[in-house]
């Protein structure tokens, strides 16, 4: 029997789903691509994020992206894809995946099995409303080798080591960059200063493009 186990404004908790639930409900909602499901060992979390948690993925993403074509990587982009993995009975959507390091390994799978693939190289989760599940260990136990985790003031970035994540200065997948330089950038967005007017989307990425440029140049 279904229990709803916590109803909020933002995300809705169900306890005693099974896989089977879970797999269908992840087809129901395909077109409704901004809720976001959690599964952990029959307990399920379904959230709707609200605007300045969308705006901070889709920034983290371009930013992403800006790099890797300054970088000339190829990348396989999986935005919200679900990761998950029935023998593990746990499974959530990132807010945004990339296979970079193994990219060609998937470039020309169309749908790719997390159980004879390897789970993407670096997701992005935005917390500025903390999920009610322990969504890294979900990622860590899904072996994800990346982890960019922002709430919405400062960014932290993690790598897997030993099925635990632990901070680092550096990305991985891209290390030029440090979580102090993205966090920088993502605040001319939203700036903590009154003073300071907020700059678009495309400015941003424009101005975060020149300054890539030039640490490739130091």
């Amino acid at each position: 029997m279904t229990a709803t186990l916590i109803q909020s404004p933002d995300r809705v908790i169900l306890g005693n789903i099974s896989w089977r639930t879970y797999q269908s409900l992840i087809r129901d909602f395909e077109s409704e691509p901004a809720i976001r499901l959690t599964y952990d060992h029959g307990t399920l979390e379904i959230r709707m994020p609200l605007d300045p948690h969308e705006t901070y993925k889709k920034l983290l993403g371009r930013l992403i992206e800006t790099a890797t074509e300054e970088l000339d990587l190829e990348i396989r982009s999986l935005g919200s894809r679900t990761c998950a993995r029935e023998d593990l009975a746990r499974g959530l959507e990132p807010d945004q995946c990339y296979y970079i390091q193994n990219e060609a390994l998937v470039r020309d799978i169309e749908q790719i099995d997390l159980a004879h693939f390897p789970p993407p190289d670096l997701a992005v989760e935005v917390d500025i409303t903390s999920s009610s599940l322990d969504r890294l260990s979900i990622y860590a136990d899904l072996g994800v080798p990346e982890l960019w985790r922002y709430d919405g003031r400062s960014l932290t970035l993690y790598q897997l080591q030993d099925g635990q994540y632990l901070p680092c200065n550096r990305s991985i997948a891209l290390p030029l960059l440090q979580a102090s330089d993205i966090t920088r950038f993502l605040e001319l967005r939203f700036p903590q200063n009154e003073t300071q007017a907020p700059i678009g989307e495309n400015s941003l990425v424009r101005q975060f493009r020149h300054w890539f440029s030039s640490q490739k140049l130091n």
